[in-house]
C-alpha cells in the first residue's frame, strides 16, 4: 500500500494560484489542501460554478487530487480573524458562514474532492457554552446534510481554543448531529494538535478514529504549543503516526500544513515531502 500526500495551499500563499499548484505537482505531491481564500480560488468571486470547472480540470491536468479547507483567516470578515463563525452570536454572521461552506461543498463536489473540512469557531465572551454548542450541532447539521446531497464528505477539525476543541468534544458532536438525524459527519485530524491538548498520543489517535476519517493533516509541534513547525523541528513522532496510517490502510491524502513558512515555499514545499518519504516504515514506499 502506498501513501498519498498534498500540500495545504495556505503554505504557499506568496505564490500565485496557479504557481503554487504546479509547484506542489512538480515537486512529486499527489494532492493540495486547497485553502479557499480572496488570492486563492475565491469562492465569493463571481461565475463560481465556471471557474470550479475550469479549477476541476487543472488539477486533472497537474495529476493532483484535492481536499477542500476552509480555514482562511480573513475571508468573511477583513476586521475579525476566522469570524463570522457557526458559533458566533449573530444569527446573520451564522448563516453566512454557512453560505461559504456550502460553496466549499460545491467547488469539492466540482473537483470530485476527497473532502471538506471546517471548524467549529472560537466561542465569544458572554456567550453560554450551551447557547453556543447549540448553534454548533444546527449548522453542522444543516451542512452534513448538504454536503451528502452532493457527494461530499464533511469533515469537522478539532482546533485547540475552538468550541471543538478535542476529540471527545468531536465525538459529542458526531452524537448530536446524528441525534437530530442528520448525515454522518467525519473527522479531520490534524496530529499536531493532538501534541498541544495532550489528550491523546497522535498514533492512537489514528487507530482509534480509522473509521470516521475525512482527512487527516500533518505538521510538527512542540508539545502545548498550537505553533505548524516543519517536520524534525517539534516533538511529533511522526514516523509512529505514518506506520499507523498504514496499519489502518489509509487511503485519503496526507495534507501538510505548514503555514508559517510560505516565505520559502519553494525550498519548503520539496523539502517536507523529502523528509516524509525518508522517514516512512522501511516496508511502506509513497506513491512516486
Amino acid at each position: 500500500m502506498t501513501l498519498r500526500f498534498a500540500y495545504n495551499t495556505n503554505g504557499v500563499s506568496n505564490h500565485r494560484f496557479e504557481d503554487a499548484l504546479r509547484l506542489i505537482a512538480d515537486c512529486g505531491y499527489d494532492g493540495v489542501a486547497l485553502t479557499l481564500d480572496h488570492h486563492h480560488f475565491d469562492p465569493f468571486a463571481p461565475d463560481l460554478e465556471r471557474r470550479a470547472g475550469a479549477l476541476a480540470g487543472l488539477l486533472d491536468r497537474l495529476g493532483l487530487d484535492v481536499v477542500v479547507e476552509t480555514g482562511a483567516r480573513f475571508l468573511l470578515d477583513p476586521r475579525a480573524k476566522h469570524e463570522p463563525t457557526l458559533v458566533t452570536p449573530d444569527a446573520v454572521g451564522r448563516e453566512r458562514r454557512l453560505d461559504f461552506l456550502r460553496r466549499a461543498v460545491d467547488i469539492c463536489a466540482t473537483c470530485r474532492g476527497e473532502a471538506v473540512s471546517f471548524w467549529g469557531g472560537v466561542p465569544q465572551a458572554g456567550v453560554d457554552p450551551e447557547q453556543s454548542w447549540e448553534w454548533l450541532v444546527e449548522g453542522v447539521a444543516r451542512l452534513s446534510d448538504y454536503a451528502a446531497s452532493r457527494g461530499v464528505v464533511a469533515a469537522v477539525e478539532a482546533e485547540p481554543g475552538m468550541r471543538v476543541e478535542t476529540v471527545d468534544d468531536w465525538l459529542r458532536l458526531q452524537h448530536d448531529v446524528m441525534a437530530l438525524g442528520a448525515a454522518p459527519i467525519k473527522i479531520a485530524l490534524d496530529v499536531g494538535h493532538l501534541l498541544v491538548t495532550q489528550e491523546r498520543g497522535a498514533a492512537e489517535a489514528v487507530r482509534e478514529l480509522a473509521p470516521v476519517l475525512g482527512t487527516v493533516a500533518v505538521e510538527d509541534m512542540k508539545r502545548g504549543v498550537h505553533e505548524h513547525l516543519p517536520f524534525g523541528e517539534g516533538d511529533l513522532d511522526m514516523p509512529s503516526v505514518l506506520q499507523a496510517l498504514q496499519d489502518i490502510g489509509y487511503r485519503r491524502l496526507v495534507c501538510v500544513e505548514l503555514s508559517r513558512d510560505a516565505h520559502r515555499a519553494h525550498t519548503m514545499v520539496p523539502q517536507a515531502l523529502e523528509w516524509l518519504r525518508a522517514h516512512l516504515p522501511s516496508h511502506l514506499e509513497a506513491s512516486p
